[in-house]
């Protein structure tokens, strides 16, 4: 790590007011599918391939890395890559799926949250943005992935008192210095084996026997028309698929379809058997969940991979799972339910200065969550823990969901407003971290994927352990 790091609040006036984009966009319209538009424009004219197809030479068995919402710079996204380099060193190349960079983009960030910490990665980093990367209208992206497309022209001027117009007003714009030190930091990732040039923001990449298609989501988590079309020309064929997006399709036991502008999901072509996807990985939310889904009589892996760095998003608060034929049985997810609900209730308890009261071993977190949701543990405790009602009264206020039919009661705003606003900025630097990367091995008649954690500790960094895997027929 650097001698010295941000530690990033999202509290702090500044980085909201820095990272506003997104909430202009939902009040006053979301101008990225423009935006992106204009950048793909450029890319194609500079020679990228009109198709946005990467047509490389790997032979029909390979492994590859997919790292999700990576960028904070600081402990746990360095916690992350002595397990990374250790099971990543054979890998031909990796994919980082979504959030490269926060809180807003900044090419300047790229030194600390991106070259300095991948410069032992000896092969190419292919990336899809975002919404935090969209915060400077996706600059520091395109210079560092896109053959360091220079700055688009500004747009006319909209007519005032429109929409438009009051969005612009207020629209966050890249200082006109910012990224002052990208080439200083290019030479921590100078090897020509290192190099990745995209043809945009979205691509597909044919790959031995399959072809990886990564989607840009924007601000919103929507799909523009021009880039709706690309997808579905690009998804015909009987090569097996795998999507990465920045917005996954399933997620907190709820279905995200992803709307494409015009009409039709991401999930509908998705799922069209004429399209052969097998996977769709998607980040945004920082933590792994997994969900086999039937469609048709095939399996189609939906896959939550956004533990790269940032900090974590709960699981205790996912309801027992009931989704697209997927039921808790089928599910998993990492950090496992009693985990986060002991770390949560540890940092309940630190914030509110009521430690004995709100903290939970892991075995007490365990067993509550087992009686609350009516689940089998996916690990037996390590030691017998009895539910008290203090254990149930601290799952219900930190959100812990329960058995259909048994009702609500008061709880504590985890879901929604705590993950949001007090999650974020009560990061620990100290282990367990909770975070993860997959690793994805294809053959010609099936992809193995595993997800890894990487927790902070020695002993995971030296044998990182394997928190899920399964194996996904091709043919």
């Amino acid at each position: 790590m650097p001698q010295r790091t941000e530690k990033l609040s999202w509290l702090s006036p500044r980085t909201l007011w820095a990272a506003r984009n997104g909430v202009l966009a939902s009040w006053f319209g979301d101008p990225t599918g423009r935006t992106r538009g204009r950048w793909v424009a450029r890319r194609t004219a500079d020679g990228a391939p009109a198709d946005k197809v990467i047509r490389r030479d790997d032979p029909d068995r390979f492994s590859f890395l997919v790292v999700g919402d990576t960028g904070e710079g600081d402990d746990p996204q360095y916690a992350v890559v002595p397990g990374l380099l250790k099971e990543g060193q054979d890998t031909r190349f990796a994919v980082l799926a979504s959030d490269v960079i926060y809180p807003v983009g900044s090419a300047d960030d790229y030194g600390t949250k991106f070259f300095r910490p991948y410069r032992d990665y000896p092969a190419p980093i292919y990336a899809i943005p975002g919404n935090h990367d969209w915060y400077e209208d996706l600059g520091g992206f395109m210079r560092v992935f896109c053959d360091d497309a220079p700055p688009l022209p500004p747009e006319p001027a909209p007519r005032p008192l429109t929409p438009a117009w009051l969005r612009s007003l207020l629209w966050h714009r890249p200082r006109p210095d910012d990224g002052r030190r990208l080439d200083e930091a290019r030479e921590m990732r100078s090897a020509p084996a290192q190099q990745a040039d995209q043809p945009g923001p979205y691509w597909a990449i044919d790959a031995g026997p399959v072809r990886i298609i990564g989607i840009d989501t924007g601000l919103l988590g929507t799909v523009d028309a021009e880039q709706g079309a690309w997808l579905r020309e690009v998804s015909r064929g009987p090569r097996p698929k795998i999507l990465v997006t920045g917005s996954p399709l399933y997620v907190d036991g709820e279905h995200h379809p992803c709307p494409i502008e015009g009409g039709g999901t991401v999930d509908d072509l998705v799922r069209d058997p004429g399209h052969h996807y097998v996977a769709a990985i998607g980040g945004d939310i920082h933590n792994y969940q997994r969900y086999p889904v039937d469609v048709d009589g095939r399996t189609v892996q939906y896959v939550v991979a956004g533990g790269g760095g940032a900090f974590m998003h709960a699981t205790h608060t996912i309801p027992r799972v009931s989704v697209a034929g997927v039921d808790e049985q089928d599910f998993r997810c990492y950090p496992l339910r009693g985990d986060s609900l002991a770390f949560y209730s540890r940092l309940y308890g630190r914030r509110l200065r009521l430690r004995r009261f709100f903290t939970l071993t892991e075995a007490e977190a365990t067993a509550v969550i087992t009686e609350r949701l009516g689940i089998r543990p996916a690990r037996a405790p390590g030691s017998a823990a009895r539910v008290t009602r203090r254990t149930r009264l601290v799952a219900g206020l930190l959100g812990t969901g329960r058995r259909p039919g048994r009702g609500k009661r008061f709880r504590l705003p985890v879901r929604k407003i705590y993950t949001q606003l007090f999650s974020p900025s009560s990061a620990t630097y100290d282990p367990p971290f909770f975070k993860c990367f997959l690793r994805l091995d294809v053959a010609p008649d099936a992809v193995r994927l595993r997800c890894y954690a990487a927790t902070g500790n020695r002993a995971q960094e030296l044998d990182p352990p394997v928190e899920d895997e399964v194996t996904i027929p091709l043919v």
